[in-house]
């Protein structure tokens, strides 16, 4: 059996559909349907969620992020899913991941 390392592209493409969180620098998460998104990680979902400090503070149709605001993009997992795999996190060009 062989491993094939996913790329972020792969990683995008397969969520494209799916449920996301998508966190801003200023600390708003906006949770939807990942509708599409571009090179610069412009990003437009669908069904949103506006949470300000865990709290739902809004719901839109439609949103459009700008990608120099956002600061990770996770697939959202159901809370069994949750319990049983790590959320996966894409990060804009230029962002690692710091482990502690």
């Amino acid at each position: 059996m062989s491993l094939r390392k996913q790329t972020p592209s792969d990683f995008l493409k397969q969520i494209i559909g799916r449920p996301v969180v998508v966190k801003l620098n200023s600390g708003v998460d906006y949770r939807g349907v990942l509708a599409c998104l571009d090179g610069y990680m412009n990003i437009a979902i669908e069904q949103t969620e506006e949470y300000v400090n865990g709290q739902l503070k809004n719901k839109y149709g439609d949103a459009f992020l700008r990608g120099n605001n956002v600061k990770s993009l996770a697939h959202s997992l159901s809370p069994e899913q949750a319990e049983t795999s790590k959320s996966t996190t894409v990060f804009p060009e230029g962002f690692k991941r710091i482990r502690t």
